[in-house]
Parts: C-alpha cells; sequence; structure tokens
C-alpha cells in the first residue's frame, strides 16, 4: 500500500473531542524546560511533539532522546526531522545523568533517532548513557527505547551488556501498513529484535508500542498482538496516530476511548504483563506505571 492509494476522503481534519492536550500552567513544566536547554539535550517529548508533554514536564519527567536531533530515516508518520545527523557529542551521556540527578527520576527513558551512518547504529552511545545513569543513581529503573539496529546482533549485544531494565523497541503499526509507515523498517525485523532481545537478555523486560487509526483492521490489530507474545514482550503501549503535518501521512480513523479499553482488556487476555490503551497513550507515556516481571 501507497501513500498515493489513501481516499483524502477518509481524513477527518476535525479531532474529535476526546483528543484534548491540556496546556502547561504547572511551574515545574517551566523549570524542566530550562533544565534542558541548560544542559543542551533533546527530548523526544519536543522533537516528536508528543501530546503528553506538558503533562509529564509538569510532573518533573521526560523521555531524553541522544544522538542528536536528525534522523536518518523518513517514516511517515514521525515528526523528528530527517537530515544528516552531526557527530555524537561525547558528553552527551554525562548530560543525560546530570538531568536525571536534578529531576531525582526514579524511572528515566533514553531513546535515539535512528543513526545508519554509524556502524553500530549508536549501541555504544546507548551503552554509555546507561552507565552514566546508573553511576549517577544506581537504584534508578532504565528503560530504553531504540530503533531496529537492522537486526544486527553485535548491536543488540552492545545493549544488553549495558543492563537496561526494560527494552522497549517499537512495531509502530500492524504487518500491512508497516511498508507505507516505516518505508526503511520491517515488521518481521522489529520482531525478530524484541525476540532476540529477550533470548540474550533475560533478566530485561521487553515492551512494545502500536499506533491506530492508519487504516488498520480489527484483525490485523489481534494478530500484531499475537504476533508480539510469541516473540516474548511483556509490555503493551496502544495509542492513537496524530498526523505532524500535511506533509505526513492523514488520519484514516480516530479509535474512540472505549474501544481502546476493549483492545487494552484483549492484550491482558492476550498475556501481556501490562498494557496501556488509550487516545493519547504513547510509548514512554507514564512509563512508571510499569514495573517489570522478570520471567
Amino acid at each position: 500500500m501507497s501513500c498515493a492509494k489513501i481516499d483524502p476522503a477518509l481524513h477527518q481534519e476535525r479531532k474529535p473531542e476526546w483528543i484534548k492536550v491540556r496546556l502547561p500552567s504547572n511551574p515545574v513544566f517551566f523549570s524542566t524546560k530550562a533544565l534542558i536547554s541548560d544542559l543542551r539535550l533533546h527530548t523526544v517529548c519536543e522533537e516528536a511533539q508528543c501530546p503528553n508533554r506538558w503533562e509529564c514536564w509538569s510532573q518533573g519527567t521526560a523521555t531524553f532522546m541522544i544522538a542528536g536531533e536528525r534522523c536518518t530515516r523518513a517514516c511517515g508518520f514521525c515528526a523528528v526531522t530527517t537530515a544528516k545527523p552531526f557527530a555524537l557529542e561525547e558528553d552527551e551521556p554525562q548530560r543525560v545523568a546530570e538531568a536525571v540527578r536534578r529531576m531525582k527520576l526514579k524511572h528515566v527513558v533514553i531513546t535515539a533517532v535512528a543513526r545508519d551512518d554509524l556502524k553500530d547504529g549508536g549501541a555504544a552511545h546507548f551503552a554509555r548513557t546507561i552507565e552514566a545513569v546508573r553511576a549517577a543513581d544506581p537504584e534508578i529503573v532504565i528503560e530504553v527505547l531504540t530503533p531496529d539496529f537492522h537486526a544486527k546482533e553485535e548491536c543488540l549485544q552492545i545493549i544488553a551488556a549495558a543492563r537496561p531494565h526494560v527494552f522497549n523497541h517499537n512495531l509502530e503499526t500492524v504487518e500491512r501498513l508497516t511498508p507505507m509507515v516505516r518505508s526503511r523498517a520491517k515488521y518481521k525485523v522489529s520482531l525478530q529484535v524484541l525476540k532476540r532481545m529477550k533470548e540474550i537478555g533475560p533478566k530485561m523486560a521487553t515492551k512494545s508500542g502500536i499506533m491506530l487509526g492508519l487504516g488498520e483492521t480489527e484483525t490485523e490489530i489481534f494478530q500484531a498482538m499475537d504476533d508480539l507474545r510469541e516473540a516474548g514482550v511483556q509490555a503493551l503501549t496502544m495509542g492513537q496516530y496524530l498526523r505532524p503535518s500535511k506533509q505526513h501521512l492523514p488520519v484514516i480513523a480516530y479509535i474512540h476511548p472505549d474501544l481502546f479499553k476493549f483492545y487494552g482488556e484483549m492484550g491482558y487476555k492476550k498475556g501481556f504483563d501490562h498494557v496501556a490503551s488509550g487516545p493519547l497513550v504513547r510509548s514512554s507515556y507514564h512509563a512508571a506505571d510499569y514495573h517489570p516481571v522478570i520471567r
């Protein structure tokens, strides 16, 4: 399926009443924004235009995006800039650790743009950041949300050796829509990555996420859930796709909160330890609510 085959008449420009974004009012939000700016850090909250950034920042939490703000891929859903990346900043891991220390976090999420320009896809940079954060606070729960690294074994081994508590890699959509939504990624490769990480890092919990509203069917959603469970994934997030700009894929449908609730219940029935399902749910939304169960 290509972008050209989408019927523009199906695109709903007017968002339903349940898609509401709360504007910032808590002073903690502004102090967090100032701290991130002071330490020259990027957050996926801003770069990906997350609808929950006001809420999360007001609670003094954030998801740090390392390895720059330029991505080597051009996914049809993502607001992060696609361009030739700059060189890695060697002191970035220490700056992330300092932000974690100042914010007194108990659960941190570390993500990154895809860095296909690097031999290891940025895996070693992830590992250095994990190590720096753990050195700053040995008790903190560390979650990583990584690209697929093209399923290269040496890259996955680097991440596993750094021992994050939660390994998150998003499936993003159902198999049929993957070529359209993630043009340089493959559905089965993502499943391979999740399964392999569980094999080489059995003490890590695994997590993945799916966007709804891109034209997937209910049967396809349930199949994606089954595929994730087959790969050993323990935690699942499901949220509404929101179009960042007119250059991105259109929204085919806005999923009602009651249907999200039903999908969440189905996720538990299929065996996930934790399911977060709702219109504004994102990969790292209320990430600390998930307490990993290590099998």
